[in-house]
């Protein structure tokens, strides 16, 4: 039985809900969720998006602009985390006495709402594994919830509302925001050096993975990586692992890649074939984020022939390896890799899909990241024939380190620096030949570089 909280009992206690920053990809799922639950919502956002325009389908009305008159008559106001405390909306709701809730403490309220909630953290392939396991429950008719990082084609969106007693929840460790989280099954991909200007240590990101699965019954891990395995160490819950190496509990034995479609392989489990699958997304990451789905799907009641399925219908989430356009033989791509790890899996699997030249074009985020990790992002981003950097996206952090996109464009041999998107896809428009990928890397707003160079190229027809 889940311990619920005072947070919970207020959620249960009202029914007008007022939410700042409706339109972000962490707020849009729980009003998605809430609104389906029967609660009255209201909303605001500084930009329109294709997200805004999904919640006011739902018939949610939103305000776009952020105005103190926005929370009048609401019983609860819950912000993104991006907001700022000086907000009018938020100064206003204090002065109204409304509570108020910031998103990843009513998302922990929701999860335990939920029977059966399956927690997939890490600190990369968040989005895709919950994509899969959401694809693999939507298709055989688990009917589940779901709060993911990234739009999921199938579903065309990045929130779902199931009538069931799963939640798929995609649960982020920055700034310890996952352990909200009420899960009863916690799927543990990797853990590497990231936001370590809150962690401080590898040691203490490690205990900040180790508390999230102790709130599990069951640990689903990566026992391929050392990391993972070393959090997990002391955590007095059923630990099963999965990984490439026939020493786990699941596990994928006789891999075959292929060029520019995806990997094969049969799926192992404790030395029995379940079935053999053929993804369509590509690169031997996403062998092992397959692996960890189909444990996952597996031990909440899927079959093999379900799995095997439902993974080779899966072709990704949006911003993960996505193929944005062909034009004139040039294939424009976006992926949402912002950590030296990710890049290097995704580039990798990029210079191995037979395309001529590969230009990776990225965009650093925050100041602290690219200082930390200035070396690795140095090394990467000599993966590819050509980096291409735009300026560095500070986000929530000003530039106390004085550290600029041409101090680590200066490491990487041959790399561009162009300070504006429309520089950016001048330069690709002017270079990039048939046969050449293009992928727009970052996980900010570096995709509307690639819809500049697709608007260009077709212009230039």
């Amino acid at each position: 039985m889940k311990i619920k909280r005072k947070t919970d009992l207020l959620l249960n206690s009202l029914k007008r809900i007022h939410m700042i920053g409706i339109g972000g990809s962490g707020m849009f799922p729980i009003a998605v969720i809430l609104h389906a639950q029967g609660y009255s919502l209201t909303g605001s956002d500084n930009n329109e998006t294709d997200t805004l325009q999904r919640v006011r389908d739902l018939g949610i009305p939103v305000t776009l602009g952020h105005f103190p008159e926005n929370v009048e008559g609401a019983e609860l106001v819950i912000y993104s985390a991006a907001i700022m405390k000086d907000n009018p909306e938020l100064v206003r709701a204090a002065q109204l006495d409304i509570p108020i809730m910031e998103r990843s403490v009513a998302l922990g309220a929701i999860t335990r709402e939920y029977d059966n909630v399956v927690g997939v953290c890490g600190t990369h392939g968040k989005t895709t594994v919950t994509s899969m396991l959401v694809q693999i429950f939507e298709e055989n008719g688990f009917d589940p919830s779901a709060v993911i990082g990234g739009r999921l084609p199938l579903i065309d969106s990045n929130g779902r509302a199931g009538k069931s007693d799963l939640l798929v929840c995609e649960s982020c460790e920055y700034v310890d925001t996952f352990l909200q989280l009420s899960p009863d099954m916690c799927v543990l991909l990797n853990v590497d050096e990231d936001h370590m200007e809150y962690f401080k240590t590898l040691d203490r990101l490690k205990q900040s993975f180790h508390q999230f699965a102790e709130s599990a019954h069951t640990v689903v891990v990566n026992g391929d990586d050392e990391n993972a395995m070393s959090a997990m160490e002391g955590v007095d819950k059923k630990l099963i692992t999965f990984g490439i190496r026939d020493t786990n509990d699941f596990y994928a034995a006789n891999i075959t890649l292929k060029t520019k479609t995806a990997g094969e392989y049969d799926l192992m489990h404790h030395g029995e074939k379940l079935c053999h699958i053929a993804l369509s997304v590509p690169g031997k990451h996403n062998i092992s984020n397959s692996v960890a789905a189909a444990a996952a799907a597996y031990l909440n009641g899927a079959t093999g022939e379900q799995i095997a399925r439902s993974l080779q219908n899966f072709k990704g989430a949006g911003r993960r390896f996505e193929i944005l356009a062909q034009i004139d033989g040039i294939t424009i791509a976006d992926d949402y890799a912002h950590h030296p790890k990710e890049l290097e899996v995704t580039l990798n699997a990029a210079m191995q899909m037979g395309y001529k030249k590969v230009y990776a074009v990225f965009q650093p985020f925050t100041f602290s990241r690219t200082v930390m990790l200035m070396d690795d992002f140095a090394r990467v981003l000599q993966i590819p024939d050509q980096t291409v950097l735009s300026e560095i996206m500070g986000s929530r952090e000003i530039n106390t380190y004085g550290v600029k996109a041409m101090d680590l464009c200066e490491k990487i041999p041959g790399c561009v620096f162009l300070d504006s998107f429309e520089k950016i896809a001048d330069y690709i428009v002017q270079n990039a030949k048939s046969g050449d990928l293009v992928i727009t890397l970052g996980c900010g707003d570096i995709y509307k570089a690639a819809k500049i160079m697709i608007r260009k190229l077709k212009a230039k027809k």
